[in-house]
């Protein structure tokens, strides 16, 4: 293997650990710092001239798909000890998606402070990161890299395939799949159930490409992961070696000082985003790679990710935009690795990963075992890449839509608009067996934004009427200043920006009135004149604040529109500079 200048460079002498600051000086407060340690059973052969390596781990009883942490935590220390550190569990907020309302996207960002103050807070040399399910990927990382320290990201994995009568069941995908059934007289309340208990098996993030594979992938490509672990499924006993071998890994990374800034440029983002595009990514990676690219000082927009997506396209096979596999399916196919060495010519083959060395030296001998799951790029699941953003009178600055998950006569479409101000009054009437609706009609559901949610709730894909279902109908255009899930499929138009709460041109829009789309053309406007938009204007009225107090008075004052990437004003770079070592007295 071709060493790096990180794995050339001389060693760090113990009295220059970082921790050494609290630990080692001749004087009182260091004597406090040891006659604490030393009070948890720990001796000075433990902790001293070794790196402390903290585990920021997001397991919770309410986190099924970080279930598996409680014990992988002792893998990643039994790693540490291996290669001569000292392992400290620290944890942090575990967002569990499938249980936080309205929605964990109103704690990405608690969850990246809590990282940030954590690392610098505590004595520790560098950080392993547990994380998985949907915002802790972003949030971890969006916090380590402000703080700055050595740090490695350990995926929590997909899990297994679910299974119900003989078919394969994907995560969230066959949820909405069956329900529109089940709305639709087609299956039982036994059935059902039946599904229920088989879409998900083991531990583990969603099994289709939603946002946790995603997400995760995303951190693979820029290198913050051992490379290609991310694909490697919960369940399986090389997630365990992985979890060693990242313990194993950040000692080493705190011996050479290679830090995330060194991995994190501009080229390991754009990567990282024609990766994402490849494997036929979730929406929501639009805006954690715009906020996890700024924490590292790279200004990525949407007309980056869009230009990107133009030129790459799917060739991951991946449920909900690719038509069979999961991701188990995807690991056994060669992974990460194997994709990525398809993308070879697309990629910047020099970028550094944690391991020291570079993306080209990861994916030199990656080979593809199934090349119906991971394409060639001539024979690709979908021509271009996962999204496209969209711009016109209706979102100024920006939404997107994942035409690879979307019935081909959306590309273009004009419909009227059939517009809903929450979510209570849409699942009222799409319910209702006599609503006058038809398949060309463009259901609207704003006040779902960052702001009007709050936190921008995973709202988006709106549930088709009852009645169009009965007809035979599984697809229909719909708007939305929402997220939707990963996992989630069908002609959603998603992250309208500005969000109708502040009001944007959507919270103008009127039942009735004509929308257009154009996704080649990248398009989306209301046929509506600048006159009568201007009345309806000087009409609105801005709603009443969501939150009075606490964190989510916090939120409301300092969150950054879809288009920004959702996060605090106040912690960006352009804010001001992250804070220093804390003072030790």
């Amino acid at each position: 293997m071709t060493r790096t200048h990180y794995q050339r460079i001389q060693r760090k002498k113990p009295e220059d650990l970082r921790s050494a600051r609290w630990f080692a000086p001749d004087d009182l407060r260091s004597f406090g710092h040891r006659s604490r340690i030393m009070q948890m059973g720990y001796a000075p052969e433990d902790w001293a001239g070794k790196p402390i390596i903290g585990i920021l781990n997001t397991w919770s009883d309410l986190n099924p798909c970080h279930a598996h942490f409680k014990q992988r935590v002792d893998d990643v220390k039994r790693g540490v000890l291996q290669a001569g550190g000292f392992p400290v569990e620290m944890p942090a907020l575990a967002l569990s998606e499938n249980f936080m309302k309205p929605t964990t996207m109103l704690y990405r960002n608690l969850l990246a402070m809590e990282t940030e103050e954590q690392i610098r807070a505590h004595p520790v040399d560098g950080v392993v990161l547990m994380g998985g399910c949907d915002k802790t990927t972003p949030g971890l990382i969006m916090g380590a890299l402000t703080a700055g320290l050595p740090m490695i990201y350990l995926p929590a994995g997909p899990m297994l395939r679910g299974n119900y009568a003989g078919q394969q069941l994907g995560s969230g995908s066959d949820a909405w799949k069956y329900w529109d059934e089940r709305r639709a007289g087609n299956i039982t309340a036994r059935q059902w159930l039946g599904v229920e208990g088989g879409i998900a098996r083991s531990y583990g993030h969603c099994m289709t490409m939603g946002t946790a594979s995603t997400m995760t992938a995303i951190a693979d490509a820029m290198g913050l992961s051992i490379p290609g672990t991310s694909s490697i499924p919960a369940a399986d006993s090389g997630h365990i070696r992985m979890s060693a071998a990242c313990g194993r890994r950040i000692v080493e990374m705190v011996w050479e000082d290679l830090r995330p800034g060194q991995i994190v440029t501009e080229s390991a983002v754009r990567n990282a985003t024609i990766v994402a595009m490849a494997t036929g990514c979730s929406t929501n990676a639009v805006i954690h790679l715009l906020a996890m690219a700024r924490r590292a000082g790279v200004n990525w927009t949407l007309d980056d990710l869009d230009a990107l997506s133009r030129e790459v396209p799917v060739i991951a096979n991946i449920r909900p935009s690719g038509s069979t596999y999961l991701m188990e399916d995807f690991h056994y196919a060669g992974g990460l690795l194997a994709l990525m060495a398809q993308l070879r010519e697309k990629l910047d083959l020099g970028c550094l990963t944690v391991t020291g060395d570079t993306l080209g030296a990861a994916i030199a001998d990656a080979r593809v075992h199934n090349d119906d799951v991971i394409r060639p790029l001539s024979n690709p699941v979908y021509h271009e890449g996962s999204l496209a953003v969209l711009r016109g009178n209706l979102c100024p600055d920006g939404a997107v839509i994942k035409p690879s998950a979307c019935e081909a006569r959306f590309q273009r479409h004009t419909g009227p608009a059939l517009v809903f101000d929450s979510y209570p009054e849409m699942k009222a009437a799409i319910d209702d067996e006599n609503l006058d609706v038809t398949p060309d009609h463009i259901l609207v559901l704003r006040n779902a934004g960052p702001l009007g949610g709050p936190g921008m709730p995973e709202w988006g894909m709106l549930p088709m009427p009852k009645v169009l279902l009965k007809q035979g109908h599984r697809d229909m255009l719909r708007i939305s200043d929402a997220r939707m899930s990963g996992t989630s499929y069908g002609a959603c138009v998603l992250h309208v920006a500005p969000e109708a709460h502040i009001g944007g041109p959507l919270a103008l829009l009127r039942t009735g009135d004509l929308v257009s789309i154009d996704i080649p053309a990248r398009t989306l406007d209301m046929q509506v004149g600048d006159e009568e938009l201007a009345r309806r204007r000087a009409e609105w009225k801005a709603p009443a604040p969501k939150f009075e107090r606490g964190y989510g008075w916090m939120f409301s004052r300092h969150i950054s529109q879809a288009d920004q990437g959702c996060d605090f004003d106040y912690l960006t770079r352009e804010f001001g500079e992250a804070a220093g070592e804390p003072d030790i007295y």
